[in-house]
């Protein structure tokens, strides 16, 4: 399985992190998702996850910091366009992110649940997104928390793809 995404001049472009525009934001952050595509799944997956954490935060902030959880992506959905995070929530669950933390505090849903830009404090940091296809859907409620989809999709991982997307400071 490959995963595909957009870069420009080899990081994320703008509009999806910390210098996103205005029009790109919420409550101050960005929240447009960047776009993606999957290539050479394998013919029995019935769904897609994905996950994008940012390792790199761990000496900054003290823990990897999750931007975003999803699961049930429909296995047809191969191509997920910007701002899919928006556009197509009712498509797909989505968990919460670290804006959640008691360290943030976050309560507005649509600060805590879905996609949350990339905003990298000290230095360029990378973030993998993981996209994980399944053999079946995924018993998860809006909001659910990225453990809850590792613990769900145990045993039903049938092909899973990383790739590391720098974002600039």
């Amino acid at each position: 399985m490959k995963i595909e995404v957009p870069l420009e001049n080899g990081v994320l472009p703008d509009r999806y992190g910390k210098y996103a525009p205005d029009v790109d934001r919420y409550a101050g952050g960005p929240v447009v998702s960047f776009p993606i595509s999957i290539e050479g799944e394998p013919t029995a997956t019935k769904s897609f996850a994905l996950t994008l954490v940012d390792y790199d935060s761990i000496p900054v902030a003290g823990f990897a910091w999750i931007h975003w959880a999803v699961a049930n992506i429909p296995a047809d959905m191969t191509r997920l366009p910007a701002d899919a995070s928006r556009i197509f929530k009712d498509e797909f669950v989505q968990g919460v992110n670290s804006n959640i933390s008691r360290y943030v505090g976050a309560t507005d849903p649509e600060v805590t649940h879905g996609y949350t830009g990339p905003t990298p404090p000290d230095k360029t940091h990378d973030y993998t997104l993981t996209i994980y296809a399944l053999d079946d859907k995924l018993d998860l409620k809006p909001g659910f928390y990225m453990n809850e989809l590792r613990h769900k999709s145990a045993g039903h991982v049938i092909d899973s793809a990383s790739i590391d997307l720098p974002s600039r400071a």
